[in-house]
Formats: structure tokens, C-alpha cells, sequence
């Protein structure tokens, strides 16, 4: 699977140009992934110079992901089942949908190919992502994993 950027900007100079961030606030949150390593996204969200949808939409524009918001979401249980919650927690996602053999998943971070060769191992299916934010897929990991594990 291979991920094309549909626009060739990283992920600040993309939220710079939006205005969501100003290019001071980018330096700094470099600077302090330099040093304490981390994702530019959660850095943004941690200081307050943006919020996590911005930073969602911004990864839409980016590579061409979808944003779903997944607070009025329902999501079958059997499709909950597909995915075990330990791997659910671990690579921040939860499964959404599946229809023969795609698997459609919300995830945080839909950059991390080794999450998405994970999924498409443990549920034999063709793995097909949309962005949601952290605390979004976290409440939905509590709600739909809380009697499993």
C-alpha cells in the first residue's frame, strides 16, 4: 500500500498556510519534537495552538484521507469483534464498517502503515481508512471495548 500526498506539504507548513497555526508556534513545536520526539499533531494539540479536528482535516487535505466524526456513529458489534481491543488501544483505531471483504477503520494517525498491516493480517480483509481524532476513537474504543479483555 503506498500513500501518495495529494498535496506535497508537511503537515505545519500545511497548517500555517490554513492559518490555524502561526509560523512562531510551528518553530516551537518542532523544536520540541526535536527534543522530545513525538507527532507534530499531538505536540499542536498538547500546547493549544490547535485542536484536534483541525489537525484531522489538515491530515484530509494532506493525503486525501477522509474525516469522520465519530460521535453519531453507531457501529455494529460484530464489526467491533473483527478487532481486538488490546489492538484497537494500541494503534489508536477502531473498525467501522466492513462490507465482504474491506474493512473500513477510523484511525488517529492512517500514516501508520504497520497498524494497517496489522488489521489487514488479523482480519484477512483489504483495510480501507478515514481520520478521526484521538479523543473521538478513544471514547469509541471505551464504549464499544468495555466488556471485552
Amino acid at each position: 500500500m503506498s500513500l501518495k500526498k495529494i498535496i506535497n506539504k508537511q503537515l505545519g507548513e500545511l497548517l500555517v498556510e490554513r492559518g490555524v497555526i502561526k509560523q512562531s508556534q510551528l518553530d516551537k513545536v518542532l523544536s520540541v519534537q526535536k527534543e522530545k520526539g513525538g507527532l507534530i499533531g499531538e505536540i499542536l494539540v498538547e500546547l493549544g495552538f490547535a485542536k484536534e479536528e483541525d489537525i484531522a482535516q489538515a491530515l484530509t487535505a494532506q493525503y486525501g484521507f477522509p474525516y469522520l466524526p465519530l460521535s453519531n456513529y453507531e457501529i455494529n458489534p460484530e464489526v467491533v469483534n473483527i478487532i481486538p481491543g488490546r489492538v484497537a488501544r494500541q494503534y489508536l483505531l477502531v473498525p467501522i464498517d466492513k462490507i465482504g471483504n474491506n474493512l473500513t477503520l477510523a484511525m488517529s494517525n492512517p500514516l501508520n502503515i504497520q497498524a494497517v498491516e496489522d488489521v489487514e493480517l488479523l482480519s484477512g480483509c483489504s483495510v480501507q481508512t478515514f481520520v478521526s481524532t484521538s479523543s473521538d476513537i478513544k471514547k469509541a474504543i471505551a464504549k464499544y471495548y468495555k466488556d471485552k479483555e
